[in-house]
């Protein structure tokens, strides 16, 4: 038997792999991005929708405040409301709207309940066909239902469900906020109603209006002008002064505000706090405050956001590749519990002269992460030692701010998010309602990176003689064709996590589609390829070089293994869901086949992160907004940084979590060696075999000596090397102590552990020999040996070096050493050493 046939080392070691085989498996089945999944029985949707505060019928429609104080948040604001059962039958893609604010032009609709379509245009009905699914709940949606996770339940078993009545019905009642685009065009040949079309999904967004003020201070209860409002808090009520443009300072108007103390959920905490939030370090440029005015005419806030967190101007400044690599992976999450309630901004330039100056109108990337909530009510951890957190992505834009005149940020995100309990939606939210809302926020609990990327390639469009391509609304597009499936399930009715579907996976697969659709688009039209051709040096073209140089380095970056899934692929034939295919019907594989083939885009983290470094080794400038716990202060939560898988076990008293390293390295090297990799591993073969063979002849160590066995033998022995030495030694010396090529942030601390492993793999051999493998004794020893050793460790790390491969440095070092035992006398030294060695004893 070979394993009888094993030295005992040899058998520990063996069995070490194979535990680490079986760790990667257990993670890929255990680990997913996901939001914390609550077992409770009533959802903290339920618990928050209860309080009068929460309710949109709580702020009268026709309650408008100062125009000089207050603006829109954007041309049309309305409430959705989903059809009737009978209505839901006509299989359509509309719903109703209460109108909460609308442009000085149709001031007649707002209070009033219209219907909310598509405009009849035939590309947008077909992308919007594509993405429609009949709902049935299945059984194991019904029973995350039971445990508190809202799933569309008014939906189920509705044929044909559409993006707007995914919308409408996502929650258990009518109380969807969303902003429409100046674009919204009024029917006005309708008889019974009016008609808003619309080209563009709907905006998730909270409150009608936003200010912006700075908090002075609570009014206490005693306070006589507010003691008829029976639903006051104490702390609800705050005296703010309003930014006066003439000043340019807070002396403007002074108001009595409220923002109503939320109350404690499922979780034992509140998800946002008014306590002390006239102290917090975030509001000293002031807060920008979204709601509307109650009965009482007193407005009231929905949700809060930092000024200082959206300014042009960052807090710190660092230029240089290898600073911004190590802000993005260690200084940027460090010390996030002691910075709670504070938050930072860094712009990250790979060169001094990379960063143009932030213009109106300009667009960003958005890599979004959030961390966990620890503290005395620190939330339940999903994978032992983890913080798994949640990704996804946005698109930021420079504006005009209306109240100062200044530039800043305004965020949108993408969330592709699976049912949960506190009924946040799939889809496109505006920063106010995904990060802000006092009720399902998430600025006062966790801890979150927002990485905005400036990168002129991708965020500029493209015009080739008429033909335009624009990359980041390709991007967009397949975002909201998976957010829109996502809020249905794809007809499940759920959004469940599996090792190959997640968050993090989708949206990554929606980036994957859209930097495909881009290749098909380009591939399929000549006239582009014909332009850049003629045109080598116009700036369009260096872009464009650059957008695909960028797309090589996202597809590594997705398809570590070089293998795509095969519901990727399907998806991405589904160009943007315009139906391009055999079949619109999405194809989703949960395997851990699938989750393997794309582990880089498992944990949030590592995607976070791993995407901000790709992007700025391109040449792209980063800023970096940075909030802990920001707002009003909860003494029983902390703020916990998010890791990657098994990130929080780490060595004592340093910031190394050693095994998450260990499986990194060992998952990346699993690539599929390309045509261009064996091509390296046959040339490096021969410049051993120049080396090796003229030096070993000339000393005597080699001789043409064949190993006389029957073939069973030679083939029984070729695959006990093929484990040990081969994939056991590149396993430890060259894959688990070498970070891999991806890796590499300085060439000069790599050579230094490239020099610390070649020295290891050399001493390793005579160690052995004189410990566990006692027929390599003195041949291990042997000058020539050690020197032939070397030569070998020096091919193999080239190798790893210039292909990143496992494979083609265990297939170098296998047959290297099968060639030494079978054909040049090696077997015949070491039997010759182990018989004299147990004559010795």
């Amino acid at each position: 038997m070979i394993w009888s046939g094993l030295t005992r080392k040899t058998r520990l070691v063996f069995t070490i792999f194979l535990l680490l085989v079986f760790i990667v498996v257990i993670a890929l089945q255990e680990l997913s991005a996901r939001e914390p999944q609550l077992v409770q029985k009533e959802s903290n949707y339920a618990i928050h929708t209860r309080q009068n505060f929460n309710k949109p019928s709580f702020y009268p429609v026709a309650q408008i405040p100062s125009t000089k104080l207050y603006k829109p948040v954007d041309d049309w604001v309305g409430r959705l409301i989903l059809p009737t059962k009978q209505q839901l039958q006509d299989g359509l893609d509309w719903v109703w709207m209460e109108v909460q604010y609308a442009p000085p032009t149709a001031q007649n609709l707002v209070g009033q309940i219209v219907r909310l379509e598509w405009k009849k245009n035939k590309d947008l009905l077909t992308k919007v066909k594509a993405v429609t699914r009949d709902v049935n709940f299945t059984s194991e949606v019904i029973k995350s239902q039971q445990q508190g996770n809202i799933h569309p339940f008014r939906l189920n078993q509705v044929h044909q469900v559409g993006i707007l009545r995914s919308l409408a019905g996502a929650n258990p009642n009518d109380d969807t906020i969303v902003a429409l685009d100046a674009n919204t065009i009024i029917n006005a040949n309708a008889d019974k109603f009016s008609i808003l079309q619309i080209e563009r999904e709907p905006v998730l967004a909270t409150g009608r209006f936003y200010g912006l003020v700075k908090i002075i201070q609570p009014i206490k209860s005693s306070n006589k002008s507010l003691s008829s409002t029976k639903d006051k808090q104490d702390s609800d009520y705050f005296s703010v002064q309003h930014y006066n443009p003439n000043s340019n300072k807070f002396d403007g108007v002074q108001e009595t505000i409220r923002i109503p103390q939320q109350v404690i959920d499922t979780r034992d905490f509140a998800p946002s706090s008014s306590q002390e939030i006239e102290k917090s370090p975030a509001g000293e440029d002031g807060w920008y405050i979204y709601g509307a005015k109650d009965a009482n005419a007193v407005f009231t806030v929905s949700a809060l956001a930092p000024r200082s967190l959206f300014q042009i101007q960052p807090r710190q400044i660092l230029t240089g590749e290898e600073l911004g690599l190590n802000y993005i992976q260690e200084v940027n999450w460090q010390n996030s519990e002691k910075d709670k309630g504070k938050f930072n901004t860094a712009l990250l330039k790979p060169v001094e002269t990379s960063i143009s100056k932030w213009q109106q109108g300009d667009k960003a990337i958005v890599l979004h992460l959030f961390g966990g909530i620890g503290g005395r009510k620190a939330e339940p951890i999903g994978v032992p030692n983890t913080i798994t957190g949640h990704f996804a992505f946005g698109i930021a834009e420079v504006v005009r701010d209306e109240f100062t005149n200044e530039l800043r940020f305004e965020t949108k995100y993408h969330q592709i998010y699976a049912h949960n309990p506190d009924g946040i939606i799939a889809g496109t939210h505006t920063w106010a309602d995904y990060m802000g809302n006092l009720q399902r926020g998430w600025l006062a609990t966790r801890p979150v990176s927002d990485i905005l990327i400036k990168f002129d390639p991708v965020t500029q469009d493209y015009n080739f003689d008429g033909i335009k391509l624009s990359p980041l609304d390709e991007f967009q597009q397949q975002l909201q064709v998976t957010m829109a499936r996502y809020r249905v399930g794809d007809g499940t009715g759920g959004a469940m996590v599996s090792p190959g579907t997640s968050c993090v996976q989708d949206s990554s697969q929606a980036l994957y589609a859209a930097i495909m659709a881009i290749k098909n688009q380009v591939a399929k039209t000549p006239q582009i390829q014909t332009w850049v051709r003629k045109n080598p040096n116009h700036p369009q073209t260096l872009r464009f070089q650059q957008l695909v140089e960028l797309g090589k380095s996202l597809e590594q970056q997705l398809a570590p293994l070089g293998i795509v899934r095969a519901d990727w692929q399907s998806q991405a034939g589904v160009l943007a869901g315009t139906g391009i295919g055999k079949t619109t019907k999405p194809f989703q594989d949960g395997s851990i086949w699938a989750g393997l083939t794309t582990w880089r885009t498992i944990m949030p983290r590592q995607v976070h992160d791993d995407l901000a470094a790709i992007f700025l080794k391109h040449g792209a400038t980063l800023q970096v907004l940075r909030t802990n716990q920001v707002g009003g202060w909860q003494s029983n939560i902390t703020p916990l940084a998010p890791t990657v898988f098994l990130g929080q076990m780490k060595i004592p008293f340093t910031n190394i979590a050693p095994l998450p390293i260990i499986l990194n390295r060992f998952l990346a090297s699993l690539v599929i060696p390309t045509q261009q990799d064996w091509l390296i591993l046959v040339l490096l073969l021969i410049i051993y075999s120049i080396i090796a063979l003229p030096y070993g002849w000339k000393l005597g160590f080699l001789r043409l000596q064949f190993w006389s066995v029957s073939w069973i033998d030679q083939c029984l022995l070729t695959l006990r090397c093929l484990f040990a030495p081969a994939i056991i030694e590149e396993l430890i010396f060259r894959v688990i102590l070498l970070p891999h090529p991806s890796e590499i942030t300085n060439w000069l601390r790599w050579s230094l552990w490239a020099i610390v492993s070649l020295v290891l793999f050399v001493l390793y051999h005579p160690l052995n020999a004189k410990t566990f493998f006692k027929a390599g004794n003195p041949t291990f020893l042997n000058r020539v040996f050690l020197t032939l050793t070397l030569w070998l460790g020096i091919i193999c790390t080239v190798a790893y070096t210039l292909t990143g491969s496992f494979w083609v440095i265990v297939l170098i070092h296998w047959v290297v050493v099968v060639v030494w035992l079978i054909v040049f006398g090696g077997i015949t030294k070491l039997d010759n050493n182990q018989k004299i060695n147990k004559a010795q004893t």
